[in-house]
């Protein structure tokens, strides 16, 4: 089996694709590294069954030989990452989704689209199921990642339900784990870096609003399954830990965890910031008999790890 995986240098592509060798299936990895890394997949380039394409998605793509699964993880998702790259963010998952998707419909291919709780907005329905519609802020500075990814689970529809090519969509709550970036804006890798530096965490508002953060492994594993699982073409399927978490109470623990002499900082809150974000993944555990197996607070000392080891 041949698996083409974009976005594969990223945080979450370079764990994937070390999922699919160690299942036996050819990788061909795609990137052009605007914001992955080659240090994620170094490691892979000593594999037989691992190849690597320098290349940016917004152009059109063509692969030699059979490809029987698209995975589309192309994407600047940490809002530093998509706000200094608005149009990039808006190209690759429009532009990158129809070329990808041309390209699976060309070759026969199965399809998976890396989508985000994001398309959910400030949402008014808890924790989120996935058949709410979202309440998104079509014109706010964080729009330019929540409808590029509304509008490719719309295209990818279109493919599906015009052409018959088997889609698959996943919702990505937060995902945390090694190798995400130190300076990538995201909230555990923020506090981490600030902790061992001994400078105030901070926080946009009362730190009451809510994630809920998914260990790279258990994610990783979510998407396998969804990715290999028969049946399920046209799916839309909620991929995160229910497990919900303040961030002030995210502060706290890393300030703890890293023993640190860090401050809590309160800064006015950000535009668009979601009040909760929690997911509902009883279609998860019902199609892909998939729910998380790593706690918060046992991933969250992994990263630490990790970090510190860096």
């Amino acid at each position: 089996m041949r698996v083409l995986i974009t976005g594969v240098a990223g945080f979450i592509g370079s764990h994937l694709a070390e999922r699919f060798l160690e299942e036996g299936f050819y990788v061909i990895g795609m990137d052009n590294f605007l914001t992955g890394s080659p240090d994620n997949i170094a490691h892979l380039f000593e594999k037989k069954n691992f190849r690597f394409i320098h290349y940016n998605v917004v152009n059109y793509i063509y692969v030699e030989g059979p490809v029987d699964l698209v995975v589309h993880l192309a994407c600047p998702a940490s809002p530093v990452d998509y706000m200094n790259h608005p149009i990039h963010t808006m190209k690759v998952d429009s532009l990158g989704t129809l070329n990808t998707l041309g390209f699976a419909k060309l070759k026969g291919s199965r399809y998976v689209f890396a989508s985000s709780s994001e398309v959910y907005g400030s949402a008014q329905v808890h924790p989120q199921p996935e058949d709410y519609w979202g309440y998104v802020n079509p014109v706010g500075p964080r729009s330019v990642y929540d409808e590029a990814k509304r509008f490719s689970e719309a295209l990818c529809m279109a493919y599906h339900r015009e052409h018959g090519l088997d889609v698959r969509i996943a919702r990505i709550f937060n995902t945390y784990g090694p190798r995400m970036r130190r300076n990538d804006g995201r909230v555990i890798p923020t506090f981490i870096e600030k902790a061992l530096r001994g400078e105030p965490l901070p926080i946009y508002g009362d730190g009451s609003q809510t994630r809920s953060f998914c260990y790279i492994d258990d994610l990783v594993d979510g998407l396998f399954r969804l990715s290999v699982e028969e049946g399920l073409a046209g799916t839309v399927v909620n991929l995160g830990n229910p497990e919900e978490v303040s961030i002030l109470e995210l502060a706290q623990k890393v300030i703890e965890l890293s023993e640190s002499s860090s401050k809590i900082e309160f800064l006015p809150p950000r535009d668009d910031d979601p009040p909760r974000r929690c997911p509902d993944i009883s279609r998860a555990k019902k199609l892909l008999g998939w729910f998380p197996q790593i706690s918060f607070e046992e991933g969250l000392k992994i990263t630490f790890r990790w970090f510190v080891g860096l």
